[in-house]
């Protein structure tokens, strides 16, 4: 018989490799565990020797999982599932604890989700939130994610979610000193505040290229929060999503909302992690709460 075959698994080997996956470092896991990182090294040492194969690839930028290593974290996630829905259903359960690990963009941050979670915080003192912006959804695919809350017209089918709703776009400028009416005979003659090429199939960006393909943008930036600070700073004209801009005094909306520019706000989530106590508590409300009205 080989090692394989002869190792037993056990719940704490499927919890270590979870963490290991979860985190892509032994110092990462180590801290959801509550543990130091030699005592992860050590469960991963013995858990390779039993199986008799590498788990983790060791990388500069971390460890990076094998197939292997991916069941054997699904089976973790599903034990991880049952174990919380049995202390969730017994007398006396325990307040709804732990992290949850959320990704978006830093304009759907600011605008949606921080007033959201601020609202959620106080009822659930023992929830930890980790809050990683960006502009893919490759965190949640590979499971760094337990929740995602983004900008799409198709979310990926393998994840589960809700549309909260049409996240409508249009044309800002600064209150004090910019334009005061559209005028689109003299709109390409503005100076422009729009996304970079990090950007490139923004609905805003097809949009004013196609509108005025002459066009070249005085300030680009990373993220269309940014845009929206220096627009409002009197730097340029700037497509805005609704949500962002109209709370804001400092902005001026010169258009009607431009149907080409809508895109959708999707809430999603694992299939495999989405009935985890913390999991669900953070989701539900946020399906409640978060609006784009």
């Amino acid at each position: 018989m080989n090692a394989s075959t002869q190792y037993r698994i056990s719940p704490a080997d499927l919890e270590t490799v979870l963490a290991l996956v979860r985190a892509g470092t032994l110092a990462g896991a180590a801290e959801r565990l509550c543990v130091d990182a030699s005592t992860v090294f050590r469960a991963l040492q013995r858990l390779e020797r039993g199986l008799g194969e590498t788990l983790f690839e060791r990388r500069r930028t971390g460890l990076s999982p094998t197939e292997r290593a991916q069941a054997l974290a699904a089976r973790g996630e599903q034990l991880e599932v049952l174990m919380e829905a049995a202390r969730g259903g017994a007398p006396g359960a325990e307040p709804v604890a732990g992290t949850v690990r959320i990704t978006t963009t830093d304009t759907i941050l600011h605008g949606l989700l921080a007033p959201a979670l601020a609202e959620l915080a106080p009822r659930h003192p023992h929830l930890e939130f980790e809050l990683h912006t960006g502009n893919e959804l490759t965190s949640l695919t590979r499971r760094d994610a337990d929740i995602a809350l983004r900008a799409t017209q198709r979310p990926p089918p393998h994840l589960v979610g809700k549309l909260i709703g049409p996240i409508r776009v249009a044309l800002y400028a600064a209150r004090k000193g910019g334009p005061r009416v559209y005028d689109e005979s003299r709109a390409a003659s503005w100076s422009w505040v729009a996304p970079d090429d990090g950007l490139p199939d923004h609905p805003s960006v097809r949009w004013r290229r196609r509108r005025f393909p002459k066009v070249v943008p005085r300030y680009r930036m990373g993220s269309v929060l940014s845009v929206a600070e220096l627009v409002g700073q009197g730097l340029g004209v700037g497509l805005l999503p609704l949500f962002l801009a109209e709370g804001r005094g400092d902005l001026v909306r010169l258009t009607e909302p431009i149907d080409e520019c809508t895109t959708e706000l999707w809430l999603l989530a694992h299939p495999e992690g989405r009935h985890l106590r913390r999991v669900a508590t953070v989701y539900a409300h946020l399906s409640r709460r978060v609006a784009l009205t």
